[in-house]
């Protein structure tokens, strides 16, 4: 896979425009662009889609994945006219653990429109593919779910959790004076309970606010 740096430099060279050119169009310090074409590191995710946008690259092809260098267009006849306001390119995961940080796959693999009401939150928000029918027929497997990241969701909610600090799963949580339980939709899937010093083992990390599934 290609390095951000790698990349960053081709399409300046591609789109015959120098870092200089490029700080003045974003208001972005030429020393920092400078440092990101070296490699010394990478810009945050919303510097990356202003610097995407202004070269005309896809995020995706930028951040060194092997995909097209820009977005192909979608056909005419299936386009969605959505608002101009509030609505933001939000980062799609190949996996709720890549979307908490598995080292080796949490580089997004696409982007999808999102509406956000409070837009001092938008990156708050992640979607991800979802593996597995432990959450059908509610969330099946192919789905893609909204993600809000934070620490708590209330009782009965449906939320990303992480298990030891390493397993990344999707449950509805149920809670209890001493225990959290995790449960499936799918009955095939039985309860994970946890109680007494366990509860520590669970941390909830987002708040699944949309699902997004296949049509049959």
């Amino acid at each position: 896979m290609a390095t951000f740096a790698e990349r960053f430099t081709q399409a300046l060279i591609i789109r015959q425009i120098s870092a200089a050119e490029l700080s003045r169009k974003l208001n972005i310090n030429e020393a920092t662009l400078s440092q990101y074409k070296k490699g010394m590191y990478e810009p945050k995710q919303r510097r990356t889609e202003l610097i995407a946008k202004a070269l005309n690259v896809s995020i995706p092809w930028l951040m060194g994945a092997d995909v097209p260098m820009e977005e192909e267009p979608c056909p005419s006849d299936t386009l969605t006219v959505l608002p101009g306001e509030k609505v933001f390119m939000r980062p799609v995961y190949s996996s709720v653990a890549a979307g908490f940080g598995a080292p080796a796959e949490n580089i997004p693999v696409g982007y999808i429109p999102t509406y956000i009401a409070n837009t001092l939150e938008e990156n708050k928000y992640i979607w991800v593919n979802v593996t597995g029918d432990s959450m059908s027929p509610l969330i099946d497997d192919g789905s893609k779910i909204l993600i809000r990241m934070q620490e708590s969701v209330d009782d009965g909610q449906i939320a990303v959790v992480l298990i030891d600090g390493e397993e990344a799963v999707v449950k509805k949580i149920r809670y209890g004076k001493d225990w959290i339980e995790l449960i499936s939709v799918n009955p095939y899937y039985p309860p994970r309970r946890f109680e007494g010093s366990e509860v520590l083992r669970v941390r909830v990390v987002g708040l699944v606010k949309q699902i997004m599934k296949e049509l049959q």
